[in-house]
């Protein structure tokens, strides 16, 4: 009897306390500031030196640049950046190891798919991946 009373009583308590779910699908999750979700890539900032490319420990990502179209102007500009989200795990090295700041990472975590092709993401995705950017990124 003792213990029917206790969980009574913890129940009654715990009623009347502040829900805190959310209704995800219509009301977006707050997430920590230093949560690590989908890149997002700023193809006009790129200078192709495969650095991201290079430290990535899971080989995620594919980058290709040609010469830069103008003869006078020295350098690559990118031609293509894909990124395999089945395998990435999101560990931020390419962001860290990037000169110019071309990638970033957002608050973004939405990938589940219906097929693993799908989460093969491209430049023009990872260019249009605005939403969710981290306080400290957007300006």
């Amino acid at each position: 009897m003792k213990g029917i009373g206790k969980g009574l009583a913890y129940t009654l308590k715990n009623m009347s306390k502040q829900k805190m779910t959310y209704s995800y699908p219509e009301e977006a999750v707050p997430m920590p500031d230093r949560f690590r979700g989908i890149q997002k890539f700023f193809p006009e900032k790129c200078i192709v030196c495969n650095q991201c490319v290079n430290i990535c420990p899971t080989d995620c990502i594919s980058l290709t640049g040609i010469k830069h179209p103008d003869p006078e102007k020295k350098g690559k500009i990118i031609d293509t950046y894909d990124i395999n989200f089945e395998i990435c795990i999101l560990c931020d090295l390419c962001t860290e190891v990037c000169p110019t700041e071309a990638i970033i990472m957002t608050n973004n975590f939405e990938l589940a798919q219906y097929s693993r092709d799908e989460l093969y993401k491209d430049l023009v995705y990872l260019d249009e991946n605005d939403e969710h950017q981290r306080e400290e990124n957007k300006a």
